[in-house]
């Protein structure tokens, strides 16, 4: 089951397609059991809106739909592209830093400059490390021009440059577990 739903990309889509159109959320089948039928089992919330803080255009919180499974009671939700899966920042300041170390730049500088603590940024550094021969090989069977890249961090640069963290991340759910 794709946990991303990637037609979704900003806020304000998500938003205008809950009100308007929840069930392209609705999973086809359970993640767990592989069931069809899911039933819808309430929202969660999620701080998802950090361009604005807790000013009055704040979009915060945001509604995500959870479903239930009817055979073994399971839940899960499909998240919208612009909100990344188990992380509090959104995938451009994922991208950004993550730039800044491919480019190598230090931890403690990519905190600075980003305003983020130090351990995130390694946290994000090791995910990239440990998970980005997967996706690499998930994002080379679907975008064959990224196999001209000769190593992991020219091809990390392009695919953060020119396709964006989220569109990239979005392709790979289909296949594997995001973050």
């Amino acid at each position: 089951m794709n946990r991303i739903l990637a037609s979704v990309t900003t806020l304000e889509q998500h938003l205008s397609a809950l009100a308007t159109n929840s069930e392209i959320y609705r999973p086809l089948c359970c993640p767990h059991c592989g069931i069809s039928g899911m039933w819808r089992h309430g929202c969660y919330y999620r701080k998802a809106d950090r361009s604005t803080g807790q000013s009055a255009g704040s979009l915060n919180p945001v509604a995500i739909l959870r479903y239930l499974c009817r055979a073994c009671k399971h839940t899960c939700s499909r998240l919208p592209a612009c909100i990344a899966p188990r992380r509090w920042f959104d995938w451009v300041m994922q991208a950004l830093v993550l730039l800044m170390l491919l480019s190598g730049d230090s931890v403690r500088h990519c905190s600075q400059c980003s305003c983020r603590a130090c351990s995130t940024v390694r946290r994000w550094r090791t995910w990239l490390n440990t998970r980005g021969e997967e996706f690499t090989f998930w994002l080379r069977s679907r975008f064959l021009e990224l196999g001209r890249h000769p190593d992991q961090t020219s091809l990390w640069r392009d695919v953060m440059q020119n396709m964006t963290l989220m569109r990239a991340m979005a392709w790979c759910d289909c296949h594997t577990d995001v973050p």
